[in-house]
């Protein structure tokens, strides 16, 4: 639809906290604050229903649920169960699948693979129910800043027409865009995952029998590439490779659908299992490179979900992270409220629990990627750590996995920690919009 100009002069509304960003952290933000009583609005650029990959729960997905109180919906909802991941190697030979219950309670051990479409809605409707305002179809254009603190958002609707939105603090939770990092020249690209991915859609493709219908599966390619495999209701599988640019668009090949055609053929257990079944839909191609934000928040400002951090997709993490930072932001921000101080300083542990979650996950993806690793060998050598592995593959990152990864060191490069997501202090580095 066309937008149409206007050259009045901008509304201006008041809230407690405004959101930039509709999606599962936006809204899991939103959800609570609005719950424990602040006036809250979330800008989302879309129409929802909408399209969205990343479409895996990790087990420890179930907290942060359990937090915003979905766990119902979740169990009244058509979305696939998930007890397990398995792995396959590039000859196509299937590992036995890793079931989440031999370490976990029940709860717990069975998550879920989600149509993003339907999860998101379900999520911004909740945090409907609970009081927040959620305006789709609205474009944020800038911060606004007063002697350099960020006091809300100036944005336009579909209409053109234009609003300040101000707030005592404003959410970036804009996903992969990372609205306010990109401006601030805040993001930083991590130093070696830097991915391409090329995925799709079957209907009627095999799926495993019993409870490992809904598993996850990693299948390898040459060159430390891999396919997702993640079935979902309504008989769809969602289909993807990941692998260096370069190895995908080898020998000139760009187009996206001769790109994921060939890579079929390079693993047996893809080609046998896609082979009864119809592509349909467009093919999807992007990207995924690993990005962080230099710093969690500045005054006015905190930085949640991808926004803040957006890490390869080879363990499913995201959707865990964007709950999760979105649950404990919205603590953080409550007991500012209560405090009357939202000093950059308040969000000093927000931004270190994140990392530290982050940072763990991110160890294990550089590991996956090292020619020299493979999982069994690591447990084969160290069978007492296939507990830590477990836990970290899981969503349980926020622990102490030292021995962990000098055992990895073992087998694989073990990245430095990188020195970013703590608060700006202060106006230094802070750019105008």
């Amino acid at each position: 639809m066309s937008q149409r100009k206007t050259n009045a002069a901008p509304h201006r509304e008041e809230h407690d906290v405004v959101i930039i960003g509709g999606g599962p952290a936006g809204c899991a933000a939103a959800t609570l604050l609005a719950e424990m009583g602040h006036d809250v609005l979330v800008l989302e650029r879309e129409k929802f229903p909408r399209y969205h990959v990343g479409e895996s729960l990790l087990p420890f997905t179930y907290h942060p649920l359990e937090r915003l109180g979905l766990l119902e919906k979740m169990r009244k909802s058509a979305f696939v169960k998930k007890y397990s991941v398995q792995f396959v190697s590039v000859s196509g030979k299937a590992s036995q699948p890793f079931y989440f219950s031999t370490r976990y309670n029940p709860d717990v051990a069975q998550t879920w693979q989600v149509l993003r479409s339907e999860f998101d809605q379900m999520i911004m409707e909740h945090a409907r129910q609970k009081r927040a305002l959620v305006k789709e179809e609205v474009t944020v254009t800038g911060l606004l800043r007063e002697a350099g603190k960020v006091t809300g958002v100036h944005a336009h609707g579909e209409d053109g027409s234009s609003t300040e939105y101000r707030a005592r603090i404003t959410l970036d939770c804009s996903g992969k865009e990372s609205f306010a990092a990109v401006r601030n020249q805040w993001r930083i690209k991590d130093p070696k995952l830097n991915k391409v991915a090329v995925w799709t859609y079957y209907k009627g493709a095999k799926r495993d029998e019993g409870i490992d219908a809904g598993a996850t599966t990693v299948a390898f390619v040459p060159e430390k590439g891999w396919f997702w495999y993640i079935p979902q209701h309504n008989d769809i599988v969602s289909v993807g490779v990941v692998a260096e640019g370069k190895y995908l668009s080898r020998d000139g090949v760009k187009n996206p659908e001769e790109i994921f055609k060939r890579e079929i053929e390079r693993n047996a257990w893809i080609e046998e299992h896609l082979q009864s079944g119809q592509q349909v839909g467009p093919y999807y191609v992007t990207n995924e490179f690993s990005f962080h934000s230099k710093y969690c928040a500045t005054e006015g400002l905190l930085l949640v979900g991808d926004a803040f951090c957006f890490l390869d997709p080879v363990f499913s993490s995201g959707l865990m992270f964007a709950l999760k930072s979105g649950v404990l932001a919205a603590e953080t921000i409550h007991a500012a409220f209560l405090a009357n101080d939202f000093s950059p300083e308040r969000f000093a542990e927000y931004g270190a629990t994140l990392r530290q979650g982050i940072e763990n996950m991110r160890k294990l993806v550089y590991a996956f990627y090292d020619e020299n690793f493979s999982f069994r060998a690591l447990t084969d050598k160290h069978p007492d750590l296939a507990g830590d592995v477990t836990d970290c593959l899981s969503g349980d990152v926020n622990k102490d996995f030292t021995r962990l990864f000098a055992a990895i060191a073992e087998f694989a490069e073990v990245p430095d920690v990188l020195p970013y997501g703590s608060p700006q202090i202060g106006k230094a580095e802070v750019a105008r919009v």
